[in-house]
């Protein structure tokens, strides 16, 4: 009886490996899903604070603001009344753009942003309840084993 338990419990722990190398591989791939929301959320708030930032300008007279050289230091500059900005839209892409037309598109990429960032949380649920289901097919199986 004991020999003919063993193929049986060589098989199950054949499928428990396969199953933690399976965990491991969706571990693995959260960690990407949770650097990757990470990295989404830093940029929705870059683009909310320069939406702010472009909102409380004043755009009839000259502004004084700090502008950075490199390595924490700022440089004291003005800059003058605000008709037009340059935006980078991509591929080394500069376009030159209107303050409301700047709003529109910094809105317009939040949106984007929260759509993929959406799409990340849906990702990182999946995954987590498939590496739960791993979890309880490897606690069932050790279970039986036993």
């Amino acid at each position: 009886m004991s020999k003919a338990n063993t193929p049986q419990k060589s098989a199950i722990e054949q499928r428990i490996n396969e199953l933690v190398q399976h965990s491991r591989t969706l571990e693995l791939y959260l960690n990407e899903v949770l650097e990757r929301e990470a990295t989404v959320t830093r940029l929705i708030e870059e683009a909310r604070l320069a939406s702010y930032a472009l909102q409380n300008i004043s755009v009839d007279k000259e502004n004084e603001a700090l502008m950075p050289i490199g390595i924490g230091v700022y440089l004291k500059t003005n800059i003058p009344s605000i008709d037009k900005l340059l935006v980078n839209v991509g591929a080394g892409v500069t376009v030159e753009k209107t303050r409301e037309d700047t709003l529109h598109y910094i809105e317009s990429r939040i949106k984007e942003f929260e759509i993929g960032l959406n799409q990340l949380g849906d990702q990182k649920k999946q995954i987590t309840s498939q590496l739960e289901q791993i979890q309880q097919q490897v606690n069932s199986m050790l279970h039986q084993a036993s």
